[in-house]
């Protein structure tokens, strides 16, 4: 008989190998000043890949700040004034997929009842009407933590791709690790 943990890991396996969940490949590759994004994690400067020819120098970034007032999954938020918040160039399981509940309590960890600064890239708004943003908490990048952490992939979503190359990075390094949900 099959225990309800083996099974919970076959289906996870099964999860991880679709397409949605394939990680990024980045051959160790990624724009010079992914440095910066790397500092911006809780484990640090570690060496970041190097390559390319653009910047995810994320230093001296600026932005409107706010309070959280919850934390809607692991790549939403909802602010005090009511705005709700989508993490940009990550994506996180959703609710009913594995690590749902794991991507949710590592952001409300970070996030919940703090106050936050925003940064934007391109667009505003998406087509729910949530903002789009870089999250901040002191000095830590949420949207590279949660990558970095394993419970988030890097998404390409143009045309907000600023730090899209350090994402797939971290992602690569959290894969190569086998942190979160890259854990064999």
């Amino acid at each position: 008989m099959v225990s309800r943990i083996t099974l919970f890991l076959i289906l996870a396996s099964m999860l991880l190998a679709s397409v949605a969940w394939r990680p990024i490949q980045t051959n160790g590759q990624a724009p010079a000043g992914c440095l910066a994004i790397y500092a911006a994690t809780t484990r640090g400067g570690a060496e970041a890949p190097s390559g390319g020819g653009l910047s995810c120098n994320a230093s001296n970034a600026s932005g409107d700040t706010s309070r959280v007032a919850r934390v809607i999954d692991g790549d939403t938020i909802e602010l005090a004034n009511g705005d709700r918040v989508r993490y940009i160039g990550i994506d996180t399981p959703e609710r009913g997929e594995p690590f749902f509940g794991n991507a949710t309590r590592l952001n409300r960890s970070l996030v919940e009842g703090k106050r936050i600064r925003l940064m934007r890239d391109v667009s505003e708004k998406d087509r729910f009407g949530r903002l789009l943003r870089y999250v901040y908490v002191d000095d830590i990048l949420v949207n590279a933590e949660l990558v970095r952490e394993g419970y988030a992939r890097a998404l390409e979503y143009e045309p907000d791709v600023r730090f899209f190359a350090c994402f797939a990075a971290l992602e690569q390094e959290a894969l190569d690790q086998q942190r979160g949900m890259w854990a064999q």
